[in-house]
């Protein structure tokens, strides 16, 4: 497959999530596949299982699950689910010793992305034919032949409509002293997306939104799924940042969302580790990836990496990195200080 280069601007890291489990690989590392796809999905059978490290909601993964078994039966898929501050060192720790647990890392880390997709220092070179697909737009979805978009996060403003019938229209909405006490906000505290999103709020609805609404006494969650918890149970009644609620609308839960007209996202890349112990069926689950079966599965709620995709509610490629020097550690540490100083 050939690579290829995209220009870079806008975001990174997001979702949510709860703390990583403990697992660990004693099994050796089988070899990659020199041969043709059809003899990496032989080798990636034999393997019998791969293993994914990811930010999406437990949801998305679990169709994930279901949608790739159906597909390939005898490869079992396993996740571990943290957020990229998890994730991301555990990573850098399982290459660093030359041993790894995880196959495949889903993220949203615009500076580790970046950076690693043109080190090369992490991954494998991608191998499947679906990441080379015409309407995938590989062009504008893939990144040194090593990372590959794979969906994307985009945040809307939620409300219980038990408590909040006629519904939000702008952000500026929950700016209302019936909420106090009652909104609920991500903590963005280390977490690179969230420290772009409350950026991009304060430049886009005033610099002095974030202060207006802290005046609110909003309630504060470790991730958007929280948020989505807390605004179905009714313990919060709106929300100016969560994910689409499609999945807790059809489930006839009391919420309901709206994008407002300049949203913020996030987009999620993935990449086939070069420590990967199953290192063929690592292919097999990419290429997946980025199927209709696959993308139908990540992306009730989200951005689709292809046209067409039930549930999906943006286009993928429509939501861009941003600039990592906008989101270096320093800057994020100290965007989260400042925060801290404002909330807590």
């Amino acid at each position: 497959m050939k690579s290829f280069v995209r220009t870079l601007v806008a975001l990174s890291a997001a979702a949510a999530i709860v703390g990583i489990s403990g697992c660990s690989s004693s099994e050796p590392a089988s070899a990659a596949v020199d041969g043709s796809w059809e003899d990496v999905v032989a080798a990636a059978n034999q393997e019998g299982k791969v293993m994914l490290y990811s930010s999406q909601k437990p949801a998305n993964l679990d169709a994930l699950k279901v949608a790739f078994h159906a597909e390939y039966p005898q490869i079992e898929l396993e996740y571990v689910r943290g957020t990229d501050p998890d994730i991301n060192p555990r990573v850098e720790t399982e290459h660093k010793i030359g041993k790894g647990t995880a196959d495949v890392h889903m993220l949203t880390d615009s500076a580790w992305i970046q950076n690693a997709a043109k080190s090369g220092t992490y991954s494998a070179e991608l191998l499947g034919p679906a990441l080379e697909a015409p309407e995938f737009d590989p062009a504008a979805s893939v990144l040194d032949n090593r990372f590959f978009l794979t969906s994307a996060a985009v945040f809307a403003l939620g409300w219980n409509t038990d408590a909040v019938p006629n519904g939000l229209k702008t952000p500026q909405d929950i700016l209302n002293p019936a909420y106090r006490g009652k909104i609920g906000i991500v903590n963005p505290v280390g977490i690179a997306s969230y420290v772009d999103m409350y950026r991009h709020f304060a430049n886009t609805y005033g610099e002095d939104y974030w202060n207006k609404l802290a005046e609110l006494q909003p309630r504060i969650y470790p991730s958007a799924l929280g948020v989505a918890q807390a605004l179905t149970s009714g313990e919060i009644v709106v929300s100016p940042s969560v994910q689409p609620l499609v999945t807790e609308v059809n489930s006839g839960a009391p919420v309901n969302w709206v994008l407002p007209q300049q949203p913020w996202g996030t987009p999620w890349y993935s990449h086939v580790l070069n420590t990967a112990p199953h290192p063929n069926a690592a292919q097999v689950l990419a290429n997946f990836l980025v199927t209709d079966a696959g993308q139908t599965a990540l992306n009730d709620g989200y951005a689709a990496a292809l046209p067409n995709i039930p549930g999906a509610v943006a286009r993928a490629q429509d939501i861009a990195l941003p600039n990592p020097e906008d989101l270096t550690p320093e800057k994020v540490e100290q965007y989260s200080q400042q925060w801290q100083r404002l909330f807590q």
